[in-house]
C-alpha cells in the first residue's frame, strides 16, 4: 500500500516500555494520594462529588498498578529468554 514491505516489522519493532513504566510509576502515587485526599474530603463534607472523584482517582491508580505488573512480567520474561525485545529497563 505505501511501498514495498520487507516483512521484518516484528523484528524491528520497538516497544515504548520504558515510557509506559515511567508514566505508570508517576501516575500511581499521584492517583493514590488523590484518591485518599478526595475520600477524606468526601467523608468530611458529605458531598457526593468528592466520592466520585475519589473513585476516579482510585481507578486510575488501579490501571497504573496493573500496567506496572504487566511491564514487570514482560521484562522478566524477556530476561529469562535472554533477549531484550521489549526494550525494557
Amino acid at each position: 500500500m505505501w511501498g514495498k514491505r520487507r516483512g521484518t516489522e516484528p523484528i524491528e519493532a520497538r516497544s515504548a516500555i520504558r515510557a509506559r513504566a515511567l508514566l505508570s510509576g508517576i501516575a500511581l502515587p499521584i492517583a493514590l494520594t488523590a484518591a485518599v485526599f478526595f475520600g477524606y474530603v468526601a467523608a468530611a463534607t458529605g458531598e457526593r462529588v468528592w466520592a466520585v472523584e475519589s473513585g476516579i482517582a482510585a481507578f486510575i491508580a488501579l490501571v497504573a498498578a496493573i500496567d506496572l505488573v504487566v511491564i514487570w512480567a514482560r521484562v522478566r520474561r524477556s530476561r529469562r529468554a535472554g533477549t531484550r525485545k521489549s526494550g525494557g529497563p
